[in-house]
């Protein structure tokens, strides 16, 4: 099932140059959207001063939990095993968890737990950050919803147990509610 969804995306790499100039851009170029985005909120005022703070200590324990999955378990990449489509270079490391897709949903779900508007448009760039890495050929659709998973979880995890951003900080109510 994983090599047919797989097959399937990936099928139309390199068959339509914008949408694989707009898959390559995604791939390598979405993270600076995610840092301005931080960025913009650590400025704005206390509320997303605290959220941006959450979002940065998720995205620690995103690399902290990477790390530790690929000293503990190797999966090669798809291109080492099929013969794909590959539009980008990639190292040769283990395809799962995807660090682009950890980072964009540890990110995004911090924002999403405080503001739903900006956070379901951060969700949005998340999933096609994962998307993008399918059609490029450096990870199995498994390795996506995965690394979506762990990263989403660790985020609402730090949430529901950093007491520091909760209550006593005044952060259960958005200001522009």
């Amino acid at each position: 099932m994983n090599n047919k969804v797989f097959n399937l995306i990936n099928y139309y790499s390199g068959r339509c140059s914008p949408i694989d100039l707009l898959m390559i851009l995604i791939s390598n170029k979405i993270r600076y959207v995610f840092i301005f985005v931080l960025i913009f909120m650590w400025f704005r005022n206390d509320f997303y001063k605290k959220v941006t703070c959450n979002a940065v200590k998720s995205t620690g324990i995103t690399m902290v939990i990477h790390t530790l999955i690929k000293l503990c378990y190797f999966k090669p990449r798809p291109f080492v095993k099929h013969r794909v489509g590959i539009l980008i270079p990639s190292k040769m490391d283990s395809s799962f968890p995807s660090k682009h897709t950890l980072l964009a949903f540890a990110i995004s779900t911090s924002i999403f737990l405080y503001d739903r508007v900006l956070g379901s448009i951060m969700w949005v760039l998340s999933v096609l950050t994962g998307f993008s890495r399918i059609w490029v050929g450096h990870h199995y659709p498994s390795d996506i919803i995965g690394s979506a998973c762990i990263g989403t979880m660790a985020s609402i995890i730090l949430d529901k147990t950093a007491g520091e951003c909760s209550s006593d900080t005044g952060m259960e109510e958005n200001p522009l509610d």
